[in-house]
């Protein structure tokens, strides 16, 4: 792996006071391996969506179990860019990304 890109899209839930979000996972961005994987709408504020990239990597053996943080990654090389924004409920589904 030589660059991990992951951008998420967040959506606060006034009414009961919850924050939700999905996001998009590419490894290799631009290169011939690139490889995509989303994350469901779910709940989860701040940093959220960080943790939940790393189990999404575990869980499509792109990474090993023993990866905890993206600085494991950082530390062996890897290009790590990653950003949240602040989304509309309904841009929160898979086919907006």
């Amino acid at each position: 792996m030589k660059t991990l890109d992951i951008n998420a899209r967040s959506w606060f839930d006034k009414v009961n006071g919850n924050s939700y979000f999905s996001g998009q996972i590419v490894v290799n961005f631009g290169l011939e391996d690139e490889k995509r994987f989303f994350m469901p709408f779910q709940y989860g504020y701040g940093d959220c969506y960080l943790w939940q990239a790393i189990t999404t990597l575990q869980n499509a053996k792109v990474i090993s179990e023993s990866v905890v943080a993206l600085m494991q990654l950082q530390d062996s090389g890897v290009i790590i860019r990653y950003n949240k924004q602040n989304t509309l409920k309904r841009e929160l589904k898979e086919e907006n990304y």
